[in-house]
């Protein structure tokens, strides 16, 4: 397994991103704010300078921490030329992973959002893309039974899911029963943990079961990439996130393994 991050939790600044993660011995990255711009707004040029910095630093990208599927339903065309932009940066970036989502306020919209899934994964089949569904709270795919439902109605090989732990105790569901229900399509995990409080806390101090789950994966063979999106923020004396709250995660993480 390899250990990789949203490092902009760290900083908006890349050079101290890439500085913090190489203090840490940590060879990956989810890029999403790029000095505080969104991945997805980067120009062409931009992404070449970062894949240059991203060289320079030893760092390599898991997957591309996109917005797609972050909007309403209605938007989906919209959408759609955006993560043809985002899968020309991610082959820029040498990066095959997108995380995207399943739309806000289509719960009652399946087809549409299954459609506008689809014509994605058709996209990503001929670009040599992987797309990674996380489950996201108010989209479509918020709990463990609808995205399974959508894994099932898309069913390509192009289209998997990145399993969020904590945005499943944010829906008040038991994320071991969740995750064996998803295991065959996870393809990727995001270590995010938290209290039914919905407090964001360290790896394995929360109801996200990640030990679980970690030893599930190892027992299966996973050989893919665990990144950390810890948002500790929030918890208890972070005012914000930095340096030493995502080397609290990474620390915590590490025990787990």
């Amino acid at each position: 397994m390899y250990i990789s991050g949203f490092a902009d939790e760290i900083d908006k600044s890349v050079d101290i991103q890439f500085a913090v993660l190489n203090k840490l011995g940590i060879k990956y990255f989810e890029p999403r704010g790029i000095d505080g711009k969104d991945i997805s707004l980067l120009s062409l040029d931009e992404a070449k300078d970062l894949k240059n910095k991203m060289d320079k630093a030893g760092i390599k990208a898991s997957a591309i921490g996109s917005p797609i599927g972050k909007t309403e339903i209605s938007d989906a065309d919209r959408d759609f030329e955006l993560f043809k932009h985002i899968v020309e940066i991610a082959k820029i970036l040498d990066c095959r992973f997108i995380r995207i989502f399943s739309y806000y306020n289509a719960c009652n919209a399946k087809d549409a959002v299954v459609s506008a899934l689809k014509r994605m994964a058709e996209y990503a089949e001929k670009e040599n893309i992987i797309l990674l569904h996380e489950n996201e709270k108010d989209s479509f795919g918020d709990t463990a039974e609808r995205c399974l439902e959508l894994l099932e109605a898309v069913n390509s090989e192009n289209f998997k899911a990145v399993f969020n732990p904590a945005n499943f105790v944010h829906q008040g569901e038991d994320t071991i029963k969740a995750f064996e229900m998803l295991k065959k399509y996870v393809a990727y995990m995001h270590i995010k943990d938290s209290r039914e409080d919905k407090t964001f806390v360290p790896a394995g101090a929360g109801k996200g079961n990640i030990k679980y789950i970690l030893r599930s994966l190892k027992s299966d063979g996973y050989d893919g990439f665990l990144s950390l999106e810890p948002q500790l923020g929030t918890f208890e004396s972070f005012e914000k996130g930095g340096e030493v709250a995502f080397t609290l995660a990474y620390n915590s993480l590490k025990i787990l393994m």
